[in-house]
């Protein structure tokens, strides 16, 4: 090789191989100890939420599980506190600002002060776009949206005050690719990944990080407590089955591994699974391309059927395909966290 041409690619491969050596000191320097902490998640009592607690516990957080149902928090709670977890459960409905705000004060009385913010509840709607009404899209952007929007604006006056809080956004793929049968959800996790990438510019100035996380479908057991229009057997089968298929979706575990390490780091904005990290590229390159290779899939998806808009929890539309060998993955993380 010419020594012109060889001096400058060994000095840009230095500088490389030292940028990258900083980059992962300046990371190691500023890792947030969990130890201690206040972390509140919402939608803690199952799924995805129970799980990333449980990981948060080990970390030696103190945690605050919120959500609508007593019973499966209290539940919930109950396995954490035998694991020797510090934890406390808030029944509160994040669609409700006034509700939010009381929680938001009565834990900063007690702990002084919020230090992690994970916004993970939601709900999910799975049918053909006839069966949806503008109910649909409402529900979805109250809980998706304004959930997270009540809940920041309550915590973020003591997170300025002290210059310093971590808040995770949980959106998914759905938020950054339009799915077919899923449009009320696609609408509200497309506005709060819009939300969140603005709200981590324009908080970074505080020390504070926003950590937007897009997963793809993950193995949490919650297909039975999804709502389904339309042919709901059909769909919840065909959901189930997915949501069961190791090539497609992720143990909710591994995806809460992921998104603990990504708080503790402030990334800001982590997509969970490779085909869905090459998939949502695909997306922001062609997306008039992939909404028409959709909207192919989208001919082999269920038609309304008769049913028209009545819904029906997937506990409620079984069949023998839903409850075949084809979901025991999901139906046995259901029995791990929380969903049954």
């Amino acid at each position: 090789m010419n020594s012109n041409i060889k001096q400058p690619l060994v000095l840009a491969t230095a500088g490389l191989g030292l940028a990258l050596a900083g980059r992962a000191l300046y990371r190691r320097m500023t890792r947030l100890n969990l130890a201690g902490r206040t972390v509140l998640i919402t939608g803690g009592s199952r799924g995805l939420g129970l799980v990333l607690a449980r990981q948060f516990a080990a970390e030696g957080a103190n945690l605050i599980l919120c959500g609508r149902n007593k019973d499966k928090l209290l539940q919930a709670g109950k396995e954490l506190f035998e694991k020797g977890a510090n934890v406390s459960c808030v029944t509160c409905d994040v669609t409700q600002p006034e509700q939010v705000q009381d929680m938001v004060t009565q834990i900063e009385q007690h702990f002084s002060s919020i230090d992690v913010v994970v916004n993970n509840a939601g709900i999910i709607q799975v049918g053909p776009m006839e069966s949806m009404e503008r109910q649909d899209y409402q529900e979805t952007m109250q809980t998706h949206f304004y959930g997270p929007l009540h809940v920041i604006e309550a915590v973020l006056p003591g997170m300025r005050k002290r210059g310093a809080g971590r808040i995770v956004n949980i959106s998914s793929v759905g938020g950054r690719i339009s799915v077919p049968h899923m449009l009320p959800y696609s609408a509200s996790k497309f506005a709060l990944v819009g939300y969140s990438l603005g709200l981590r510019s324009e908080l970074a100035k505080e020390g504070i990080g926003v950590v937007t996380v897009c997963p793809g479908m993950m193995r949490t057991g919650s297909p039975q407590n999804a709502y389904f229009k339309g042919q709901h057997e059909a769909e919840y089968a065909l959901f189930k089955i997915s949501d069961s298929l190791p090539l497609i979706s992720m143990s909710s575990e591994r995806a809460a591994r992921q998104i603990l390490k990504a708080c503790q780091y402030n990334d800001g904005f982590l997509v969970l699974g490779l085909h869905i990290k090459l998939a949502e590229k695909l997306y922001a390159l062609c997306p008039g391309l992939m909404a028409d290779a959709l909207g192919v899939v989208n001919r082999l998806l269920p038609a309304a059927g008769p049913a028209g808009s009545i819904k029906k929890q997937g506990s409620e539309s079984q069949s023998r395909w839903s409850e075949s060998w084809l979901t025991e993955l999901t139906q046995k993380a259901a029995e791990r966290n929380n969903e049954l």
